[in-house]
């Protein structure tokens, strides 16, 4: 039992993802995390083959395969840094790949900062730039990590303005390296003048050594060759100058993120990293939301704005993930539920403020990549895994009094869309409960034409069509075929009820239903989705819809 407040579990709780360009080493970063944070004891190595090519944060099958990360997870684990304070960490690993920007961006709206990977040998790749950009619109605070230093990476001042004018935000160089590849000697920390030593693995050793202790940079010389020891203290000073100091205030209201560096590969400026996230990443935050009776309440009040803050007594959230299947043996279905406040306790009883069902929360789970454990309580902040047979959805909001509603969360309008067909036609009724149900997680989008028996499937990119016909084959024993389709592009179409009838009487061929049954039209080209909307101003064609 805790003997703390809730505003005090509140406090020390600390929710952030992880975003990235492919390959700039976020796998290995959550790992040496989790590793730093006392959650693992061994990081897998994401660079091995055969059956060691595996991570606690990539589980699905294709992941292990590839080596990428294709699906956001959640790990949890409480540490307890120099200053003392225990606290809970929620990290959310998500998918670097572009093609599930759609996943990561829903993952972005349970976190409340955001750690950004950059390569030091790249800089801010197109992919970082795209994530970047969801961040703003969250208002999410940004932590910068520059990797690889241990392999020949840009000059550090070259990164630092790029950070500046590609991101308009003020990077604040909380170390700064001594070189990088064969020459990287250590970093000092610009406050302090501590100096943390690099040093080498030795090659064909089987244990890695770690590296020597910090120590003062005045005292540090015989780590350096001659001349590279007041080479690093004039760059100190240099930069001390000419970049501002970090500033927690700027950093919590998105103009300033601190820079730090490392090589998350030979776990060096990883404690340095958690300890920064551990002091410096904001608790659970305020969130805007309607008290709002659920639709078809008879004498219903008029919906209310409200704040819902962490020390609340409510337990109240919203469900930012969907995923089936995480243990094959069970098929189940597991709902992401982030918390907004209140203390929630194993066999509560929440109710679903869209539909108003009430389920009872009996079996909890707190996420450890596919591992889990039996949750007893958790708090504002924390994320906890419900299991359900369909009954919650991406972007549902639940609470104990079912009245509370946030924001839902968006769908994008998919950038390709294909006919899928299952190659065994006795199995047609299998392939619409499958595709259902990952087009409820949100790995695609499914539209069902007014005319025809077509499944259409609607993705961001190539790479979703893969994982969806590896999923299909793997967890329900269907082999499908993707085939192309006369749709280039879907609008979800909305206006009064007339006007959205006429303009669906004159397409009734384009016509399609989504998951929600909300209508939607398939177009053949963008010249077509333009042509519409000048011949029928009343109708709004989206390309987003809020889900929840």
């Amino acid at each position: 039992m805790s003997k703390l407040t809730l505003e005090q579990e509140a406090l020390r709780r600390r929710t952030f993802a992880i975003i990235a360009h492919p390959d700039a080493g976020k796998t290995t970063l959550t790992e040496h995390i989790l590793l730093s944070g006392g959650a693992i004891r061994a990081a897998g190595a994401v660079r091995a083959r055969g059956e060691n090519r595996r991570t606690q944060s990539d589980w699905m099958k294709i992941e292990k395969e590839r080596g990428i990360s294709v699906s956001a997870s959640v790990m949890t684990f409480e540490h307890t840094p120099a200053d003392g304070m225990a606290r809970m960490f929620n990290l959310l690993d998500t998918p670097g790949h572009e093609d599930f920007s759609e996943d990561t961006y829903r993952t972005l709206t349970a976190a409340d900062c955001a750690i950004m990977v950059l390569d030091a040998a790249k800089g801010i790749e197109p992919q970082t730039l795209k994530l970047f950009e969801v961040c703003r619109l969250r208002d999410i605070p940004i932590i910068t990590f520059i990797n690889k230093l241990d392999r020949e990476a840009l000059d550090p001042l070259e990164l630092l303005d790029e950070i500046a004018s590609k991101l308009q935000l003020d990077p604040a160089p909380v170390w700064w390296p001594a070189q990088s590849g064969n020459r990287l000697r250590g970093m000092v920390e610009m406050n302090t003048g501590r100096f943390q030593p690099y040093a080498r693995k030795i090659p064909g050793a089987t244990e890695d050594a770690g590296h020597p202790p910090a120590l003062p940079l005045s005292e540090a010389a015989h780590y350096f060759e001659p001349g590279e020891h007041q080479e690093l203290i004039e760059a100190a000073e240099l930069v001390t100058g000419g970049y501002p100091a970090f500033d927690r205030q700027s950093f919590l209201e998105g103009h300033m993120t601190p820079v730090l560096w490392g090589s998350a590969l030979r776990h060096f400026g990883i404690d340095e990293l958690l300890a920064a996230i551990g002091e410096w990443a904001p608790p659970p935050k305020v969130m805007p939301a309607r008290k709002e009776a659920p639709p078809e309440t008879r004498n219903a009040p008029a919906p209310v704005e409200l704040s819902i803050q962490p020390g609340s007594d409510e337990v109240t959230g919203v469900v930012f993930k969907v995923q089936a299947n995480m243990d094959p043996n069970h098929r189940d279905r597991i709902a992401m539920f982030r918390m907004a406040s209140g203390k929630f306790q194993r066999g509560m009883k929440l109710k679903v403020q869209n539909t108003g069902k009430s389920l009872s929360v009996n079996a909890p789970i707190m996420f450890f990549a596919s591992d889990r454990e039996l949750a007893e309580d958790a708090f504002a902040g924390d994320v906890i895994g419900i299991p359900n047979h369909g009954v919650l959805r991406v972007g549902d909001s639940l609470s104990e009094s079912g009245m509370i509603r946030f924001a839902g969360l968006p769908n994008f309008a998919p950038e390709i869309l294909q006919r899928v067909r299952v190659k065994d036609p006795l199995k047609a009724k299998h392939l619409k409960k499958a595709l259902d149900g990952l087009a409820e997680e949100g790995v695609t989008q499914l539209f069902r034409p007014e005319i025809g028996a077509d499944f259409i499937v609607g993705a961001v990119g190539q790479l979703q069509f893969e994982v969806m016909a590896d999923r299909l084959g793997e967890e329900y024993g269907l082999e499908v075929i993707f085939e192309h389709s006369p749709y280039a592009e879907a609008r979800w179409i909305d206006g009064e009820k007339a006007d959205v009838e006429d303009f669906m009487s004159k397409y009734r061929g384009q016509m399609a239903r989504d998951i929600d049954q909300a209508p939607v039209f398939l177009a053949k080209s963008s010249w077509e989705t333009g042509y519409v909307m000048e011949r029928f101003p009343k109708v709004a064609f989206t390309k987003t819809k809020e889900r929840g």
